[in-house]
């Protein structure tokens, strides 16, 4: 047996490349979100009920990005989103509600987000080819899948933009009940590899943390990343929240896995019968504004553009060059404010 050697974003680095960006404020960070519509910025919310809400949607738009909303929104709060915000927003769905998918379509959504855990799926092909019969002209994201076949798969079935994740989210426990997943930097680039030639583009979802993180997946060949527990933690999300218990003064935010125990008891009642949960929910400090994070991670990202050498996404991937790195590189490029004895 022969095994594949895989990569987390804390396995790689970039190698700085000649830089000849003359200020941090040039780059353009434009992208495709689908390979028919372009956004502003290349971070966008996951499409959980903990992360998305109205008051974040409104200024991820502002922002330049678009909101996507959760699938387990009931039909009537869906509709009302859609009338609001006609074509700047989509909606997300399972693989079960076709009649309804295609009735908010009908009011004007942008486009659908086909989410499941396990996307790779002949029920995933079928719902995409069925919407895609009836709403040739409306833009279908599918996901989650974390393979080059699984991605070209969704693409020949009619995907306008694949999601790229199994398993790397701070809320998902699906590796560690299952076994199954791909270290989401392999994730990545071995689907951009596919991508480069079918021009469709893979949204990175899941297992970012940071700016670092950001670039790595956009240098890896995403066209956008997905963020879920950093949108939760801030004061504009739909997550609940609370003064922490251990740090009085300081707010905490409620932020869950749509496949934990908490999440399937209120929208079920219960775990759905044979199955487990493959996710948690815990409570993380709030980090400020919905715009404090934006300008951050994309304050980083300017940065990492310059040392790309890069004055756009497209120019970073074809000029990305990655080493492979221990957990040594990790710990050199933390910040060591405490004295050292040698």
């Amino acid at each position: 047996m022969s095994l594949k050697k895989a990569y987390t974003f804390d396995d790689v680095a970039l190698v700085p490349q000649f830089n000849n960006v003359p200020s941090r404020k040039e780059p353009c960070l434009e992208t495709w979100l689908t390979k028919n519509r372009k956004i502003n910025i290349p971070l966008l919310c996951s499409n959980m009920d903990t992360a998305i809400g109205p008051e974040l949607a409104d200024i991820l738009i502002e922002q330049g990005s678009i909101p996507i909303y959760h699938r387990f929104t009931p039909f009537e709060k869906q509709l009302e989103w859609v009338k609001k915000y006609k074509d700047r927003s989509f909606i997300s769905c399972g693989i079960l509600h076709l009649d309804e998918t295609r009735k908010l379509l009908d009011e004007g959504a942008a486009g659908v987000c086909i989410d499941v855990a396990h996307g790779h799926s002949d029920r995933m092909f079928m719902f995409i080819k069925e919407l895609k019969r009836t709403h040739p002209n409306s833009e279908v994201i599918a996901g989650n899948v974390c393979t080059a076949m699984a991605y070209q798969d969704l693409v020949n079935a009619g995907a306008d933009a694949v999601k790229v994740g199994v398993g790397p989210g701070a809320a998902c426990t699906t590796r560690m009940v299952t076994g199954f997943g791909v270290p989401q930097f392999t994730a990545i680039y071995d689907c951009a590899k596919v991508a480069e030639k079918l021009r469709v583009p893979l949204i990175a979802d899941g297992g970012i943390r940071c700016s670092r993180d950001v670039v790595l997946a956009l240098a890896a060949g995403a066209s956008t990343v997905m963020m879920g527990k950093l949108f939760a933690a801030t004061n504009e999300s739909p997550a609940i929240k609370r003064e922490s218990p251990i740090h009085p003064g300081k707010m905490e935010a409620k932020y869950r896995g749509q496949a934990s125990e908490d999440f399937q008891c209120d929208f079920y009642g219960k775990l759905k019968d044979k199955t487990v949960a493959e996710g948690v929910d815990f409570w993380s400090p709030v980090i400020g504004s919905t715009r404090e994070l934006i300008d951050l991670m994309l304050g980083g990202l300017r940065s990492g553009l310059t040392y790309g050498g890069a004055k756009n996404i497209k120019e970073l991937q074809r000029k990305a060059e990655f080493i492979e790195v221990s957990m040594n590189y990790m710990q050199e490029s933390k910040p060591r404010p405490e004295r050292e004895h040698g």
